[in-house]
């Protein structure tokens, strides 16, 4: 077990997801229940003691409520209306490798978000259900292939491929073994 994280951003997402749960008045215990993960584990990562994964994280903004790009905003500066490359926010999941770059975060009266995922060849991402009901989904594929069930309905996605789809429940995202990463640009607006 790691004594704390060293990146600024791990500390300063694992203050923001102790400041929400204060916020909503709930325990430990109850954050659990409503997500899926023990309390042990949920209390190493308010102390900044583990990285979360992309799953955990997941279940984590449907209990409060948020997108995960939502939530890395908040624990940010403001975000100005040129986002140079060199500063958008990039965070790795350290189970699956899979990598989110925040290329357009919400803010300053804008809905709307962009990101860019890559997720390595044989790596796989769950999320258990919409951290909004309804949020819209664009997905437009760049490089390598990704298979992306929505809901039940898995969809094959090459380079140039884009698929629209408002979520409401699970999704799961794979790129397959022995190609190139999947690496694609995901625009999503709230309902």
């Amino acid at each position: 077990m790691r004594e704390s994280l060293a990146d600024p951003l791990e500390a300063r997402l694992a203050a923001r997801l102790a400041a929400l749960r204060a916020e909503q008045g709930w325990s430990l215990d109850t954050l659990a229940e409503r997500t899926g993960i023990s309390r042990p584990t949920l209390s190493r990562l308010e102390r900044g003691e583990a990285s979360p994964t992309a799953t955990m994280l997941g279940r984590l903004c449907t209990a409060y409520g948020r997108t995960l790009s939502r939530l890395m905003t908040e624990v940010e500066e403001a975000a100005p209306r040129l986002i140079p490359c060199a500063i958008q926010p990039c965070w790795t999941d350290p189970e699956s490798g899979f990598r989110r770059r925040i290329l357009s975060p919400p803010g300053g009266g804008l809905r709307g978000e962009m990101l860019e995922g890559t997720l390595p060849a044989g790596a796989s991402v769950t999320y258990d259900t919409a951290p909004q009901p309804g949020l819209e989904h664009h997905l437009w594929m760049l490089e390598g292939r990704l298979e992306l069930t929505v809901e039940g309905e898995t969809h094959r996605l090459c380079p140039g491929d884009c698929l629209r789809y408002r979520l409401f429940g699970p999704s799961h995202f794979h790129c397959p073994a022995g190609g190139a990463p999947a690496r694609y640009v995901l625009a999503l607006c709230p309902p």
